[in-house]
């Protein structure tokens, strides 16, 4: 409400403050300096070529995004999901389980109560 979107040669990024509660918009480009600086964040070694195309696919990826910008989402509610959701998750059961040895078959290290694994903290 009351915001103004820029329109630019270059894709642009709109983020809505999270913290004024009035709506406006922060723009922003991406460049390739932000594709370098997200890639080395992920500890990605990614070459010129690398760059150069991620930068586009992005670039083009954020201007669909611009494009929900132009929706009149006036008196649309939020929502989690896209359709209507039931509980998605199946009643818990009792039942059988594995039986420890059968568990324990396969695993390289084992005693008569679980996995062997390496200490990861020390002794």
């Amino acid at each position: 409400p009351g915001a103004t979107l820029i329109t630019t040669p270059r894709p642009l990024v709109a983020l809505e403050s999270a913290t004024s509660g009035r709506g406006f918009l922060i723009i922003m480009a991406i460049t390739r300096a932000d594709v370098e600086n997200v890639s080395l964040l992920a500890r990605l070694q990614l070459s010129d070529a690398e760059l150069d195309r991620l930068a586009g696919e992005l670039a083009t990826i954020v201007s669909y995004v611009d494009q929900l910008a132009e929706v009149d989402t006036e008196g649309v509610e939020p929502m989690a999901h896209a359709v209507e959701v039931q509980n998605v998750f199946a009643a818990d059961e009792v039942r059988p389980s594995l039986p420890r040895e059968a568990a324990l078959s396969n695993a390289p290290r084992h005693n008569d109560r679980g996995y062997l694994v390496p200490p990861v903290l020390g002794e």
